[in-house]
Formats: C-alpha cells, sequence, structure tokens
C-alpha cells in the first residue's frame, strides 16, 4: 500500500470542503492508496501539460482528485483537489506540477 503526501495548497481545498465531501474524498483516497492505477491519466487537456497526472473522481464525479504517482518513493502525491468547472482543477495541477 502507498503512502501519501499533499501538495500544501492541495490541503488548503481539502480543508475547505465540507465534513460530508471530506469523508468521500478519504474514502476516495484509500482505494487510490490500495490501487492507484485505478485512475484516469489526464495527459493533455485544453492546452494544459498533465502528462504523469492521474484522477479519481468522488462525490458523484462533482469533485476531482488529482495526484501523481511517485514509484521511487511508493507515495501518491495529492495535487490538487476540487471541481472541473472551468478547467480550474487542471488548471491549478499543472500550475503547480510546473512549481
Amino acid at each position: 500500500m502507498y503512502d501519501y503526501k499533499f501538495h500544501p495548497e492541495a490541503e488548503k481545498e481539502l480543508s475547505k470542503l465540507n465534513k460530508s465531501v471530506q469523508i468521500l474524498f478519504t474514502k476516495t483516497l484509500k482505494k487510490i492508496l490500495t490501487s492507484p492505477e485505478l485512475g484516469i491519466d489526464l495527459g493533455n487537456k485544453n492546452n494544459l501539460n498533465l502528462s504523469g497526472l492521474k484522477k479519481m473522481y468522488f462525490d458523484h464525479k462533482r469533485y476531482r482528485i488529482v495526484y501523481q504517482i511517485l514509484e521511487k518513493e511508493i507515495i501518491i502525491y495529492i495535487i490538487a483537489i476540487g471541481k472541473r468547472e472551468k478547467m480550474e482543477v487542471y488548471e491549478k495541477a499543472s500550475e503547480r506540477v510546473e512549481e
């Protein structure tokens, strides 16, 4: 099973979600930690280079977790959490990967 760590901004995004959504996030995170390959590869989306990143839906596909598998460290790195609206979650992920 993988361990995980958050990008500092992703941790803030999680804390802003209401408790019921946070519980759904935790259940989805457990699935990711057990089988990270279940996530969907992102690649290029609307001119955003997200190759190497995966996404997993939760809360009836209203929210997404964007993450990266760090095989050498056996860690799932959670880069962004949020809604898809206006590609916002993917734009944040793209900016954070470039840092």
